[in-house]
């Protein structure tokens, strides 16, 4: 009987995070079409205002569901750290190593040892078409979903026990999800995406509170984009 029970509970958290992932999806996909219309004026202000209703919508649903989730278990007691000092230094190291990180990949890139990503190229081609608006959408609203869905939402669900092996196994499975969130192939880039995902995972797990691997992937995409 508790066996049913749990692969019923789980199955139902499977299929809300999946619900959740593709809600973000189809808002960031609508969102992004407006640069397709980018010479007809009046359909792209359309397109773009339905692309802003459910990005709101969708942003609300999946932050209402997390604050939900942490108000009924919470064991790791996630919530506001306080700024000090120390927290400063060691956000600021996270930052400076994954900086290094994308460094080295991008000079991985750049001596023809990897290929642009296919997620990059889609972005950088978006940005072109309507830098306002797809790059508040790449630097700010994205890394605010993608951190509810795949550390918030995803560690609560399916990892929400606190131990050891249960913090390392959240973070380098919603690590590798997210790798291939942004890379649809198992190949280098996808490791690299990973490893991405990996810090920020990391982040979120140290600090204990969403607004620092927020931070981080908001300066990660900054820092990418310029």
């Amino acid at each position: 009987m508790q066996i049913t029970s749990y692969l019923k509970t789980k199955t139902v958290q499977i299929a809300a995070w999946i619900g959740f992932l593709l809600a973000y999806l189809i808002a960031s996909t609508v969102f992004s079409l407006a640069g397709d219309y980018t010479n007809d004026i009046l359909k792209a202000r359309h397109v773009l205002g339905i692309g802003f209703v459910l990005t709101a919508v969708a942003l609300a649903l999946i932050a209402w569901r997390y604050g939900q989730q942490l108000k009924k278990h919470n064991p790791r007691n996630i919530g506001r750290t306080k700024v000090t000092r120390k927290v400063i230094y060691q956000f600021l190291l996270i930052l400076l190593f994954m900086m290094i990180f994308q460094m080295f990949w991008s000079w991985l890139i750049s001596q023809h040892i990897l290929v642009l990503p296919e997620n990059q190229k889609a972005v950088a081609s978006e940005t072109v078409q309507m830098p306002l608006w797809n790059g508040i959408f790449a630097i700010v609203l994205a890394p605010i979903f993608e951190e509810l869905i795949f550390r918030g939402i995803f560690m609560n669900y399916f990892f929400n026990k606190e131990n050891r092996l249960n913090n390392i196994l959240a973070i380098v499975i919603s690590g590798l999800l997210f790798g291939f969130a942004h890379e649809l192939q198992f190949d280098a880039n996808w490791l690299m995406y990973s490893a991405l995902g990996c810090f920020l995972s990391f982040t979120y797990m140290h600090f204990r509170d969403i607004r620092y691997s927020i931070a981080l992937h908001f300066l990660n995409n900054l820092l990418s984009i310029i």
